[in-house]
């Protein structure tokens, strides 16, 4: 595992490119707060066409259940991810991006939390993932596990006869991700900061 014119008077604001380049965020934070309003696991709704950055540099947790699945997008694309339940998380920062194209090119949606405002945490922590990289150490590791039996993590599991694996303790640091999807139960985001701009700077 190693799962926003230039002929604009200044102090003046374009309200309609503006609000161009606002909409996909706004769309964006409205699906995640319905996601983890209702508890959802990432494999519960369509997701988007595009997937995004996630890292933080160093996530703890009590447990850690994965095993292989599908998403799929509206347009019936299927996206092979390894789904990541990491239970109740600790991470010391997080950033989260996402690229969105719009009529005024390509817009990056960016959200930072924690570092020296405090460490940010999460319950039920699902994310679907096309890969983690990191120095990782766990514990009590069970690889090879039948998908069906993880207990690990409550609530996730996978079909019968499906790779599975699954540990106790784990840390990992300089975590980096591309992930399709991410849910959690509450999150508790200190020093949140959220940005919207054209080709904006991602997380790495």
């Amino acid at each position: 595992m190693s799962g926003s014119d230039r002929n604009l008077p200044e102090g003046r604001t374009a309200w309609k490119r503006t609000a161009l380049i606002a909409l996909p965020a706004v769309l964006a934070v409205g699906a995640m707060a319905t996601g983890m309003a209702q508890g959802a696991l990432a494999a519960s709704f369509a997701v988007s066409g595009t997937h995004f950055q996630v890292s933080s540099g160093r996530l703890t947790s009590d447990g850690l259940a994965s095993y292989v699945q599908t998403d799929r997008s509206v347009d019936g694309k299927g996206h092979p991810v390894a789904l990541l339940g990491i239970g109740n998380a600790r991470l010391s920062d997080i950033c989260q991006a996402a690229s969105v194209p719009t009529p005024l090119g390509k817009v990056t949606f960016k959200l930072t939390a924690g570092g020296r405002a405090g460490e940010v945490t999460a319950s039920d922590l699902v994310i679907d993932g096309e890969d983690l990289v990191g120095d990782a150490e766990f514990g009590t590791a069970q690889i090879g596990r039948d998908a069906s039996t993880l207990d690990r993590v409550p609530g996730v599991k996978g079909d019968a006869g499906a790779f599975g694996l699954q540990a106790g303790k784990v840390t990992v640091a300089g975590v980096r991700s591309h992930a399709w999807s991410a849910t959690g139960g509450n999150f508790r985001l200190k020093g949140l900061k959220l940005q919207v701009n054209l080709d904006g700077d991602q997380c790495f």
